[in-house]
């Protein structure tokens, strides 16, 4: 179990370590006020277990750091939906978790045809505790073996699923900031930084 809740975590690490490379190449010196704003979301997603509880957080976040509303109307909820990287992250490592604990070992081809396969049905898991167990479960199935192996990560879904969702969180906030630079749509920080009472735009 330690090994599987580290081995997570530090893969999440990763991923947002590429995600703050990604926006700073795209956004520049936005990017340290982006990820400021939208920490306090993450936290709540993470204390919740819960990314459509930090969802309306995003909304007010997004535009103190220029992203007009338009756009982050826009986005989240498509991002909620297909973009949930911290969702498939978590599935991926739960179902290897579970099959390894049962000595059921995948070749590599299958290995690879179980991501392709998490990729299209972790698209559209609701962003509440829990969800991600009916997809691992449907996983498990379609390799043929019980579902009922699932209660292995029982004891650490929580810890794990509130990694997941903080992810989203900052996933989606990422790629709203970045769709906003390229449309044209992200207006200047107001002075004083992001937290200066901000002036409506049509």
């Amino acid at each position: 179990y330690a090994r599987f809740v580290l081995g997570f975590y530090g893969a999440m690490g990763i991923l947002w370590g590429l995600l703050f490379v990604a926006a700073a190449l795209v956004l520049g010196r936005r990017v340290l006020p982006l990820f400021r704003v939208i920490r306090t979301p993450a936290l709540l997603a993470f204390s919740t277990a819960s990314s459509e509880a930090a969802y309306p957080r995003i909304l007010d976040a997004l535009p103190k750091v220029g992203v007009r509303r338009r756009i982050v109307s826009f986005v989240l909820p498509l991002g909620y939906s297909f973009n949930l990287d911290g969702s498939m992250l978590y599935c991926t490592f739960a179902t290897m978790f579970i099959m390894q604990a049962h000595g059921v070992h995948l070749s590599v081809s299958q290995q690879v045809f179980m991501l392709l396969l998490l990729m299209v049905t972790s698209k559209g898991i609701a962003g509440i505790p829990r969800a991600s167990l009916v997809v691992i479960m449907a996983t498990l199935t379609y390799f043929g073996l019980p579902e009922a192996w699932i209660a292995i990560v029982l004891g650490v879904d929580h810890l794990l699923d509130m990694g997941r969702s903080a992810t989203n969180v900052v996933g989606n906030s990422v790629a709203a900031a970045v769709v906003a630079k390229w449309e044209g749509e992200l207006d200047d920080i107001p002075e004083g930084g992001p937290d200066a009472p901000q002036v409506a735009t049509a």
